[in-house]
C-alpha cells in the first residue's frame, strides 16, 4: 500500500488516526503489533493497491465491471454438480429468509420472541420425518463439517480404543480432505477402496480392514459419483464388527431413496443447500446430523440442538435448547467440540422448502431427477468414443462419463462446450480419480428440460466427430 494514499474505504488510514493509535497503545510502529510473527510468514513489502477511487459513484461502477466478468449457471446451461447443485429455489424460500427478524437473527437469546427458535425446531422436525430419525442438529457451517463431526462422535461414543474411522475411497475428495484436517489429532482415516467397474464399495477390502479399533465407517450414498450402493450389505458388515455405520445423504434424494437409518445406519449426515439455497458462486451451504434418540448418543452432539416443552401456560409451549451442557457454550474448552460458526439461516430455509413441497413434492423431485439421469445416460450411451463409466449401477442425480476413447481430455471436452456451445461441462475427475482415466462428473436436476438434455447430446456429437 502506498503509505500517501488515504483509502476512505480502509478504517484508520489517515495517518494522523495511525499516529493517535499508536500513542495511545505506546507503540511505536504498526510493526510492533506483529513482532511474535515469525518474519518468513510476513509479507516484506507493501501491498501493490492501485490508487483509491475518491468517488462512490466510479468505485461503484469499477466493482460492477468486475462482477460483470462473472458468468454463472443462470445465464448458461451447466452440468456442474459434485456438492453444489443447480436447484429450483421456490420464491418463498427467499422471501422468508430476508425478514428481518431471521436474517439479522444470527446467534442469541434477544430474538427467541421473534420465532427463531420455533423456525428452527420446525426445520428439525421436517428434517427429521424425511430422514425418518428421532434427533437433529441444528445446522453446522456445511455439509462437510457434518461429515467430520459425524465421525468425532462415533469415536467419542464408541470409546475403548476404537479411534479409527473407515472412510470409502468415493466420498467427495474436499470432504475427506476436511474430515482429515478436523480430526486427525484423534481419529486415524483408513480408506477403503471402490470398485472402479461398478463405483461403488469394495466390500471385500471393508471386510479386511474391519476390526476391533474401528469405530465407524463412514460412507455417502448416493456416493460421489452418484452412485447408489447397497446400504443394507454395508450395515450388516459394518455393526457384525461392532462398528457404526455413517452415512451422507442428499436430502433431495429421500422422496425416493430409504432413510439411511431405516438399513443400520447410526449417524445421517449431509448438506441442505439442495433444498432452498440458490448455488451463489460456491453455494449457501449448512450440514445436518441425525441419530436416533440414544442418549449416550444424544450427548455426543457438540451443536445445538432445538426441542419443544410445556410452558407454565396451559397449551402454551416454548421452544428451545435441548442437553445444554453438552455444548461448549456451556463447558467452554471441555465441550465436545467448539460450537463454530452455523447456518441457522439456512436451516430456516431448508425448513420453508420442505413446507412447501411437502412429503408428495419430495416424492415427485426425487423421480423427476431419476428420470433425468435415465434419459440422460441412454442419450450419452450412444454416442461413439463415450462410455459411461459404471454402466450397471444405479445412479441418482450425477453419473461419470468415460471420454478415455475419444482421443480428447476433459478439459478439451470442457473448453470446446463452454466457448462455442455455452455450456458448462461436468467436474474433471482424472486428477482425483485418476484410476477412472479421462472421466468427468455430469449432474442433472429437475431444472434440465429433455431439449436441455438433447442440446449436451448434440454438443458432444459434434465435438467427438471432429
Amino acid at each position: 500500500m502506498n503509505k500517501s494514499q488515504v483509502y476512505p474505504y480502509i478504517p484508520n488510514s489517515v495517518p494522523e488516526v495511525k499516529a493517535a493509535m499508536l500513542a495511545a497503545t505506546g507503540a511505536a510502529s504498526v510493526e510492533d503489533f506483529y513482532a511474535d510473527i515469525p518474519p518468513a510468514l510476513r509479507l516484506a513489502r507493501p501491498l501493490n493497491l492501485p490508487a483509491p477511487l475518491l468517488s462512490e459513484a466510479r468505485l461503484k461502477r469499477h466493482v460492477q465491471g468486475l462482477l460483470a466478468q462473472n458468468r454463472h449457471c443462470g445465464e448458461v446451461l451447466s452440468f456442474l454438480g459434485g456438492g453444489c447443485y443447480q436447484h429450483h429455489v421456490p420464491a418463498i424460500c427467499d422471501e422468508i429468509n430476508g425478514r428481518s427478524e431471521f436474517l439479522t437473527a444470527y446467534a442469541g437469546e434477544p430474538y427467541d420472541d421473534h420465532g427463531r427458535f420455533q423456525a428452527l425446531w420446525e426445520y428439525v422436525s421436517m428434517m427429521g420425518e424425511l430422514l425418518n430419525m428421532d434427533v437433529v442438529s441444528v445446522p453446522t457451517y456445511d455439509g462437510l463439517q457434518a461429515a467430520a463431526t459425524a465421525c468425532c462422535m462415533a469415536v467419542r461414543y464408541q470409546g475403548g480404543g476404537r479411534h479409527q474411522v473407515l472412510v470409502a475411497a468415493n466420498v467427495n475428495p474436499d470432504k475427506r480432505s476436511h474430515m482429515q484436517t478436523y480430526g486427525r489429532s484423534e481419529i486415524e482415516f483408513i480408506e477403503v477402496a471402490f470398485d472402479t467397474a461398478t463405483g461403488l464399495v469394495d466390500r471385500a477390502d471393508l471386510q479386511a480392514k474391519l476390526g476391533p479399533q474401528v469405530a465407524a465407517f463412514y460412507v455417502d450414498v448416493p456416493n460421489y459419483f452418484g452412485g447408489i450402493d447397497e446400504g443394507a450389505a454395508l450395515a450388516a458388515l459394518v455393526t457384525a464388527a461392532g462398528a457404526l455405520l455413517i452415512v451422507g445423504v442428499d436430502p433431495g434424494s429421500l422422496g425416493l431413496l430409504t432413510p439411511p437409518g431405516d438399513y443400520g445406519a447410526a449417524i445421517v449426515c449431509g448438506d441442505i443447500q439442495p433444498l432452498g439455497m440458490h448455488m451463489s458462486y460456491g453455494g449457501g451451504h449448512g450440514g445436518f446430523i441425525a441419530s436416533r434418540d440414544d442418549e449416550a448418543l444424544v450427548l455426543q452432539y457438540p451443536s445445538r440442538l432445538f426441542g419443544i416443552a410445556p410452558t407454565s401456560v396451559p397449551g402454551q409451549y416454548g421452544f428451545g435448547d435441548v442437553a445444554y451442557h453438552r455444548t461448549s457454550f456451556d463447558k467452554r474448552e471441555q465441550g465436545n467440540e467448539f460450537v463454530g460458526t452455523a447456518a441457522a439461516l439456512w436451516g430456516i430455509t431448508a425448513g420453508v422448502y420442505l413446507a412447501s413441497l411437502g412429503p408428495q413434492g419430495m416424492v415427485e423431485l426425487g423421480e423427476g431427477i431419476a428420470r433425468r439421469v435415465a434419459y440422460a445416460r441412454q442419450r450419452l450411451a450412444e454416442l461413439p468414443g463415450l462410455r459411461l463409466a459404471h454402466p450397471d449401477t444405479a445412479h441418482f442425480k450425477e453419473f461419470v462419463l468415460d471420454f478415455g476413447a475419444s482421443g480428447f481430455t476433459v478439459a478439451q471436452i470442457n473448453t470446446a462446450l463452454r466457448e462455442r456451445h455455452g455450456i458448462f461441462g461436468g467436474h474433471d475427475l482424472s486428477a482425483a480419480f485418476p484410476a477412472l482415466g479421462q472421466s468427468a462428473l455430469y449432474a442433472f436436476t429437475e431444472l434440465h428440460s429433455q431439449a436441455d438434455i438433447d442440446r449436451l447430446v448434440a454438443a458432444l456429437r459434434e465435438l467427438l466427430s471432429q
